[in-house]
């Protein structure tokens, strides 16, 4: 199994930043992509950004130039840096590991339980 953890949600007024990190475990040997999704009070679930093994970044429009993506291949981890925040960028954010293979030679998709961001106006 493959288990996601992500922390560094909070509090922050507008126009503030915060970093999110995210850290997934297991018999993990590789993992192809690693996203961040955010989930709105009332609303469906939604892209915000995802990286590949390989470097490749994608971004939605509304965060783009103001959030960054970085991971650690090694450490199996990802970043989520977010600066110029926006009350309706408030929601919970969730981690996902995309097609992740195990030393057993299985696969998973893989989220984490999510992490409260609330931007205060």
């Amino acid at each position: 199994q493959v288990h996601v953890v992500e922390s560094g949600g909070g509090l922050v007024q507008a126009g503030g930043s915060l970093r999110l990190s995210c850290a997934a475990s297991g018999s993990i040997f590789s993992i192809n992509y690693m996203g961040w999704y955010r989930q709105a009070p009332g609303k469906q679930r939604e892209f915000v950004a995802r990286m590949s093994s390989g470097g490749s970044t994608y971004y939605a429009d509304s965060v783009k130039g103001r959030f960054t993506i970085s991971r650690d291949n090694a450490k199996n981890t990802a970043y989520l840096q977010m600066n110029s925040l926006k009350p309706e960028d408030t929601a919970v954010y969730y981690c996902n590991a995309e097609r992740v293979r195990t030393l057993d030679f299985h696969e998973y998709d893989s989220w984490g339980q999510g992490t409260q961001v609330t931007v205060s106006s």
